[in-house]
């Protein structure tokens, strides 16, 4: 996991660096600024969604997903159309 967590942090970086090179002529220095704090953010929140869906569940949340399985009555089984 550790490995795969350091190739997507490397490859996030090196798609900001390239994208900043690239919209460094074009774009005003203070418009630069706001986008690499934007930038900051959005590979905050993506590798917090990452960690989020390979980590383990808290404790908390695993009772809550083993629910004890509802008994069936006679009305909810299926009624035969003949």
């Amino acid at each position: 996991m550790t490995s795969d967590r350091e190739r997507l942090i490397e490859l996030i970086n090196e798609f900001g660096s390239r994208f900043g090179h690239a919209l460094s002529d074009m774009v005003p220095p203070a418009a630069q600024v706001h986008l690499l704090n934007a930038q900051r953010e959005l590979i905050t929140a993506l590798m917090l969604i990452y960690e989020n869906r390979v980590g383990a569940a808290p404790l908390a949340r695993r009772s809550k997903r083993a629910r004890p399985r509802r008994r069936t009555t006679p009305r909810d089984r299926k009624i035969p159309i003949e």
